[in-house]
């Protein structure tokens, strides 16, 4: 292991770290709510930790945790990570029947859990429990008697590099979750590694809209501000565009974190319509020069609308629209692509948003070996790296262990992607979600879907290959859809014939529209109307098994 500052040494050592050298700052609150300091934080972490060992359960025991992003989220997160408890985050979209699996499976002793989540903890799975407690009030809703003399809870230097601190349930598209094993020297080495690439400061205010049970967010929005004694805020609403606006306006963020969805959504919204409000302007924003000044004028009115101090704006999680990606670009508002998985801890690749290029995710963070394995003659292959940010495996699982990792030891991303001369790495696809042309040719259905949802009227698409040809799954935006239909004097509901002819020589002009900034090979053949939202991963992936039939798991019953 490379080395590391002494306050990366463990999780409990980061924590003693931030309580102890920025006791007086604000850490982590709610938007317009109440939180802690870091010295009321050491104090809850120190309390809460106290309390699980009274009831019996002790170091290398399993802790769930699910809730919405709180203060005490991270208290609880704390007293886990920070005394030898095993966490196992939750995401708060989990169904009744994937919490139970979770709970049961990781052997769960005790759970955080929110009480809007509480019901979906069915009494099966409340009976395995020995102790439950309210991550609201940080109160026990069910518990043994204590224990006549709780073990004294562990100091930091018993803590090791590589003991296990967490198991992280994955939301994948593929199906069944798995669970993956972080050590603190996993989580550590990606803090290290953040920090090198884009350095903290005390004055830094973070905003927090991605679930903390999810990597990305745990890693990059909770465990990285406490190295430079950073404020936190959370948003304890789902992140609409208005949502984010006015929390924009209050809290005034220099650093949040986001899935491509979020900025598309707020592109597609708040900055699109500009550029096409009328002929000429839809005509200027057609010649590039004008595009690129039309950009760099919206781009400072984004700036103001996020609070006038953004200076890292990440986007990890899925592939982000080209489209919108070349309007962040042209804008210069300060954005930054990551790469990683949950297996990584989670960063593999990322660039500051001054070093960044278009479509790349940046090249290898520090500590970092990546190379690609099984090229094609383009130069295209798939992914593996190695480094201690590397998972320790699958909980209970070793044959997926083993086949997670090559025989010479490098994780298998099952990404597809391709480096230029100066080592930026380029993700193409997933390797499961490839196609196979007519005459060989390497398919990659995310870059048409990329084409595809550039129309104005697309919400989000799939494509995916039915008896050689391709086609594609598109779920129009419904109010655009709806303003489209009424000039015919229609609604979206509509079912008379003038409007479903409408309806198809919309999906007409689309394929004609994707098919001409597409590669040959890569035309596609019919387009399906997917009336509803396709259902997504906590990372707002699309759930393509679900509708591509492509590595649907076996479902299992659960006792």
């Amino acid at each position: 292991m490379k080395t590391i500052p002494e306050r990366l040494r463990n999780l409990r050592a980061l924590l003693d770290h931030a309580t102890q050298t920025f006791w007086q700052n604000k850490a982590f609150f709610n938007v317009g709510g109440d939180g802690y300091t870091y010295q009321d934080l050491g104090k809850k972490v120190e309390e809460t930790a106290k309390m699980l060992a009274s009831y019996g359960i002790q170091p290398g025991d399993r802790v769930g945790l699910v809730g919405q992003n709180s203060p005490n989220w991270v208290a609880a997160y704390f007293a886990c990570v920070g005394y030898g408890f095993i966490v196992v985050p939750m995401l708060p979209d989990f169904s009744e029947s994937e919490l139970k699996h979770i709970l049961k499976h990781s052997e769960a002793k005790a759970l955080f859990v929110s009480d809007r989540i509480y019901p979906r903890i069915k009494e099966k799975a409340r009976d395995r429990l020995e102790l439950i407690v309210s991550l609201d009030e940080m109160t026990l809703t069910k518990h043994p008697e204590p224990v006549a003399e709780p073990l004294p809870l562990i100091e930091e230097h018993h803590i090791q590099p590589e003991d296990l601190a967490t198991i992280i349930y994955t939301s994948g598209t593929t199906g069944r979750s798995k669970g993956v094993m972080l050590s603190h020297k996993n989580l550590c080495t990606t803090l290290r590694a953040a920090q090198i690439l884009r350095p903290g400061y005390e004055w830094d205010v973070w905003l927090s809209i991605l679930p903390l049970s999810h990597t990305l967010e745990c890693s990059l929005s909770m465990l990285l501000p406490m190295m430079s004694g950073s404020c936190v805020y959370f948003l304890e609403k789902a992140p609409t565009p208005t949502v984010l606006m006015k929390a924009f306006q209050t809290v005034r963020p220099t650093t949040m974190l986001s899935v491509p969805l979020i900025i598309e959504k707020i592109y597609r919204s708040a900055i699109l319509p500009t550029f096409q409000k009328s002929w000429l302007m839809r005509t200027l924003y057609s010649i590039p020069p004008f595009r690129k000044l039309l950009n760099r004028v919206a781009g400072k009115k984004l700036m103001e609308k996020f609070g006038g101090r953004i200076r890292f704006f990440g986007i990890g999680g899925a592939k982000l629209d080209s489209e919108v990606e070349k309007f962040l670009y042209e804008a210069k508002f300060p954005y930054a692509i990551g790469y990683g998985l949950t297996e990584t801890s989670p960063l593999v690749a990322g660039a500051a948003p001054e070093n960044v290029r278009w479509k790349s995710t940046g090249p290898a963070v520090y500590g970092t070996d990546v190379k690609l394995i099984n090229q094609t003659a383009s130069g295209e292959g798939e992914i593996v790296c190695r480094g201690d940010n590397v998972m320790m495996g699958y909980y209970k699982n070793p044959e997926a262990t083993e086949e997670a990792f090559t025989p010479d030891g490098w994780f298998r991303t099952k990404d597809l992607g391709a480096f230029d001369k100066d080592g930026y790495l380029y993700i193409r696809g997933r390797v499961g979600n490839m196609i196979l042309g007519p005459s060989g040719e390497n398919i990659y259905p995310e870059e048409i879907e990329s084409v595809i949802n550039s129309h104005d009227l697309v919400e989000e698409s799939i494509v995916k290959e039915n008896k050689g040809r391709l086609e594609a799954l598109v779920h129009f935006n419904k109010e655009k859809l709806n303003a489209w239909l009424e000039e015919t004097h229609e609604s979206i509901e509509a079912t008379s014939k003038e409007a479903k002819e409408k309806i198809e020589q919309l999906k007409s002009e689309l394929l004609q529209y994707v098919n001409e900034k597409v590669s040959k090979f890569s035309r596609i053949s019919f387009i399906h109307e997917h009336k509803d939202e396709f259902e997504k991963t906590a990372t707002k992936k699309i759930k393509r098994y679900l509708y591509t039939g492509k590595d649907k798991p076996e479902e299992k019953k659960e006792e």
